[in-house]
């Protein structure tokens, strides 16, 4: 293989996995603060998918208008599910195990409630539209518009988040309820807010990756399953609460998948990444880019 090739492949399996880490940073952020594993994340991506289609096709949007509507959209959703469920069942729960098996039960249901829904609503058909196709040369390699603006995006939303958490008053003390979440309630961080907001950043980071991928791939009822379960392989791994880890575990994956399926058989790819999900947990169950 030429340089160019081996350029081209690479980049191709970080576009891949820019969308990846996107996907698992929302997911990282409630499992890591909350301990609620949001199975059901990836059909809030679907439901951003949608809308950007229907925004784009019916009123005739930029997919690029619509990012911050469907994280907004998203938003408010994640607050709506977490206020009539998951506040109810942490103070119904009598320790954290409890809350996370009782959760883990909610986000099924909310994943085939969500994915009946748009069945219902959408029809089971492949929906899909064109924006920003034309070829563009980047190193002597060529990739269509839209995946370029895809993984510019998703790395600029990824490091804001990281940002936010890494800078801000806020995000300290994200931070510090995932460090100890007893410590950072006897120094006076409200987590009856806190809990709230953050599980909807959450799903409005789901909503712009769907809106992302709208831009280049068809969208399904059921594209968001497959994206849950790349999310959890991601945040394993990154490790279990690391936003930067997340990230790096992202890029890692779609570039593992994208080598793998060029010198295997595209068709491997579910067989490449639960290879790497299972490898890594038995080598290191805290994750590739764990503190500790």
């Amino acid at each position: 293989m030429s340089l160019t090739a081996w350029f081209e492949l690479i980049a191709s399996g970080l576009i891949t996995g820019g969308i990846y880490a996107l996907v698992g940073l929302g997911l990282n952020l409630q499992y890591g603060l909350m301990r609620i594993l949001n199975i059901a994340h990836g059909e809030f991506l679907m439901l951003g998918a949608y809308a950007t289609w229907m925004a784009h096709t019916l009123l005739g949007w930029s997919p690029l208008a619509v990012l911050p509507l469907a994280f907004a959209g998203l938003m408010l959703i994640g607050l709506v599910v977490h206020a009539l469920t998951f506040r109810k069942l942490a103070a119904q729960a009598p320790n954290v195990d409890v809350f996370e098996a009782r959760g883990l039960m909610v986000a099924f249901g909310l994943m085939f409630l969500v994915q009946n829904f748009a069945s219902w609503a959408w029809g089971g058909d492949l929906r899909g539209y064109d924006y920003l196709t034309t070829p563009v040369a980047v190193g002597g390699a060529q990739f269509a518009a839209n995946k370029l603006v895809v993984f510019g995006l998703a790395l600029v939303f990824a490091l804001a988040l990281m940002a936010l958490l890494r800078f801000t008053m806020l995000g300290k003390g994200v931070r510090a309820l995932m460090q100890s979440p007893t410590g950072a309630q006897l120094v006076g961080i409200d987590t009856r807010r806190l809990h709230p907001l953050m599980f909807g950043v959450g799903l409005g980071l789901s909503g712009v990756a769907g809106c992302l991928l709208s831009m280049a791939y068809t969208i399904t009822p059921s594209m968001g399953e497959p994206y849950t379960v790349t999310a959890l392989i991601v945040i394993t791994l990154g490790g279990f609460g690391s936003m930067g880890g997340a990230l790096a575990g992202g890029l890692l994956l779609g570039v593992i998948e994208a080598l793998g399926m060029h010198f295997t058989n595209p068709s491997l790819k579910s067989l490449l990444s639960y290879g790497v999900f299972i490898a890594v947990l038995l080598w290191k169950p805290n994750g590739l880019f764990a503190k500790r």
